[in-house]
């Protein structure tokens, strides 16, 4: 289905949706405006040093806090291709897949570090290190996911859907 690749950037564990787009900035739903301000809390420059295409690499518990849709918007607005993590907050998982960002679970994910460049391929469901050319296995994500993802999200997938009925 898909595939993609990026530069690596590095966050820690616990990274709340707070740290992804602070509560501030939550007067606006607008994606560009979010995109603005993607881990300001984090790393103030993340948004000028990353290129559109990157994916975050990240600890455990990634999008803790609250269950705000903004956090995977904004990620996603901001050209984060995917991130990935060992596990996600329950929450940020589903939304995430909502909003069609696509995140992969890998126990390993602290063995990439930041600069590395990777490769993701859902189908083989592989996560390849282009830089020491290590090849990771990620927990799969199941079909239904895919295709929400393949869509860009939830709210594609159902006007496609809906379209499709009307036929």
């Amino acid at each position: 289905m898909q595939k993609m690749e990026g530069k690596v950037w590095n966050f820690g564990k616990d990274i709340d949706t707070d740290l992804i787009i602070a509560a501030r900035y939550l007067s606006t739903s607008n994606p560009i405006e979010l995109a603005k301000h993607v881990m300001e809390d984090a790393d103030p420059t993340f948004v000028s040093k990353m290129t559109p295409g990157d994916i975050i690499v990240a600890g455990d518990n990634f999008g803790c806090g609250s269950s705000r849709e903004h956090a995977p918007i904004a990620l996603k607005a901001a050209g984060v291709a995917a991130v990935i993590a060992p596990t996600f907050a329950r929450i940020f998982y589903r939304n995430a897949f909502n909003m069609g960002l696509p995140i992969f679970e890998l126990t390993e994910s602290s063995e990439i570090k930041e600069g590395e460049r990777v490769s993701i391929d859902m189908d083989a469901g592989t996560i390849t290190n282009l830089t020491t050319k290590k090849v990771y296995n990620f927990i799969p994500i199941p079909p239904f996911m895919q295709e929400l993802i393949g869509a860009g999200g939830l709210m594609n997938y159902a006007a496609v859907e809906i379209a499709a009925q009307g036929n």
